[in-house]
């Protein structure tokens, strides 16, 4: 993916880090990788139901160009491929941890929280 120049613009390296974790998987792939460790390409499609195959191995694919993952591959039939953080993967680790911490104290309010349980009372006879 080709990342945009970010020198000598205010906010620059705020920015900087949110291009490289933009979007809605890249952060999801990165703290499940954190939390789980190394993990196969099927491993991760399980722990993210909503991502399509394509997508999963288009973002992996930019989180490699971008350092923050590893993919190794090996010599095996079938080949089994397996990603790992990096050591500048591991560094974003506070702050995904941030971002989990603070989505989970306003769960309720975000969009993506699930709808509230209404329990209905039953009326007497």
């Amino acid at each position: 993916m080709k990342r945009r120049n970010f020198a000598r613009r205010p906010g620059c390296s705020v920015e900087a880090t949110l291009d490289l974790i933009d979007g809605k998987w890249k952060g999801v792939i990165l703290y499940r990788l954190q939390s789980g460790g190394t993990q196969r390409f099927g491993e991760l499609r399980r722990r993210m139901p909503g991502i399509t195959q394509r997508m999963l191995t288009k973002q992996l694919r930019a989180l490699e160009e971008d350092k923050l993952v590893i993919r190794k591959v090996y010599a095996e039939v079938p080949p089994r491929v397996e990603y790992c953080l990096s050591e500048l993967g591991e560094s974003l680790r506070p702050v995904i941890d941030i971002l989990k911490a603070w989505g989970e104290s306003h769960q309720e309010r975000l969009s993506c929280a699930p709808p509230p349980v209404v329990v209905k009372k039953k009326r007497a006879a």
